[in-house]
């Protein structure tokens, strides 16, 4: 039997990134570690992404306090301002070295990946196999690379791009294109078929920088539910413990939504 919750993942990040940026208007301070959010929402996974404000290689200590759940993925390629990515395979080596200790080490995900120099002249499709192939072969047993994939970048041409992970997952940045959510999840799943489909669950509209509204919070959460129950999506990825400690409401209706549906059977 599987859980709804065991389907729930945390995009883990440093404390104080999201605030560190200057544009998402968010209040408080931030200081929950991404080991301390998949605790706060009682979920088992997380994908540990790297931001400007760290983490840097080595990743072990990082590594250790994720050791206790089901699945972590890290970053290979992290999120925009990580300049060390634009060279080469960004963290590769590390995230193989941290999945030959780590056995709940299960991938590598790449970050803010198609609407940049990254995807028109670093990263070709065939570097991207590559990558792939470096990884399962370094980690010694089977790894997936997942990537970003926004709602806005559904209109560049990024399908060679797509066909060379194994994992999609799908984020919706401005809140009023959640409305559209359902339509574009099936846009998603008709053009990349045959992978393993998560979304993207943001508690903030970020590409607004003002609150979600709980209406959208509870539309995209249904939404999910729904997916998950019906084999489409294999899970959510919560955004994130950078703002689970600065008293959103959105935080707290998606803990009473785990807390309710959470041990739901989804097998």
């Amino acid at each position: 039997m599987a859980f709804l919750r065991d389907r729930i993942w945390l995009w883990g990040q440093t404390p104080g990134s999201h605030h560190n940026s200057g544009v998402y208007n968010l209040p408080g301070t931030n200081r929950m570690t991404p080991a301390e959010g998949c605790n706060f929402f009682d979920i088992p996974n997380c994908c540990r992404v790297a931001m400007t404000l760290g983490p840097e290689p080595p990743f072990d200590e990082e590594s250790r306090q994720l050791a206790h759940l089901n699945q972590v993925v890290w970053s290979i390629i992290g999120a925009g301002g990580v300049t060390r990515n634009e060279e080469q395979y960004g963290d590769l080596e590390e995230v193989i070295r941290q999945a030959r200790m780590f056995p709940n080490i299960t991938g590598g995900i790449l970050d803010d990946f198609l609407q940049s120099e990254r995807r028109r002249t670093l990263f070709p499709p065939e570097k991207l196999r590559d990558i792939g192939r470096r990884l399962n072969e370094g980690a010694g047993r089977k790894m997936d690379i997942w990537m970003v994939y926004y709602e806005r970048e559904m209109h560049i041409p990024a399908q060679a791009y797509l066909d060379a992970c194994d994992v999609i997952t799908f984020w919706t940045w401005y809140g009023q294109n959640l409305l559209r959510l359902e339509e574009n999840l099936e846009q998603v799943y008709a053009a990349i078929p045959g992978k393993r489909h998560f979304a993207g669950c943001y508690m903030w509209d970020y590409g607004n920088a003002r609150p979600l509204t709980p209406e959208l919070m509870e539309h995209q959460l249904e939404i999910y539910r729904r997916h998950i129950k019906a084999g489409k999506l294999e899970g959510i990825i919560l955004c994130s413990n950078c703002i689970a400690d600065i008293g959103l409401a959105a935080v707290d209706q998606t803990r009473k939504w785990i807390k309710e549906h959470g041990d739901e059977d989804v097998s």
